[in-house]
């Protein structure tokens, strides 16, 4: 890259435009360019601020949206079948976010005897036939009303793989 530490230039001078008037007349003007380090710490300054408005921006959005309060894992590290945590609270319109993990097949399935009355059982839950076949793969719940919820793993429910929430 080229530095330029000092340059003339030379600006033309136009006093006046119409017929009759002198002709113009030619400035010489002589400037100092800025070190060529001094715009490289201009950039990272920057892309520095950049970064904050983008961080800012992106926790606005994640509190303005429904709220994260737990990832549960579908399955342990150690290959059993579980859900971790299995037992856990959220407040009110928090979303739980269940990952597949190992084991897998997995599904998340709301036990219709054991939520708050009113609450339907089957827009809350997966379909018994719906699986998470994949690591990574998830399904996301905002529960709103308060209460005990109880919710198991449709192929892995005999294996023990059941959970509980309760909705403060």
């Amino acid at each position: 890259m080229a530095t330029v530490t000092s340059a003339a230039v030379t600006i033309p001078s136009f006093t006046g435009l119409k017929a009759g008037v002198s002709p113009s007349k030619t400035t010489t003007a002589k400037f100092a360019a800025a070190p060529a380090t001094a715009p490289k710490l201009a950039v990272k300054a920057s892309l520095k601020d950049f970064g904050l408005a983008v961080a800012a921006t992106a926790a606005s959005a994640i509190l303005a949206s429904n709220a994260l309060a737990i990832e549960v894992m579908l399955g342990g590290d150690d290959g059993s079948l579980a859900f971790i945590p299995q037992n856990f609270e959220v407040a009110a319109g928090e979303k739980i976010v269940f990952s597949n993990n190992a084991g897998f097949p997995h599904n998340v399935v709301f036990d219709e005897d054991e939520i708050p009355a009113g609450v339907d059982a089957s827009k809350i839950s997966m379909s018994e036939e719906d699986l998470l076949n994949a690591k990574g793969e998830t399904y996301a719940v905002t529960l709103t009303e308060k209460g005990t919820y109880s919710f198991y793993c449709a192929p892995h429910q005999g294996a023990g793989m059941v959970g509980k929430v309760t909705v403060k």
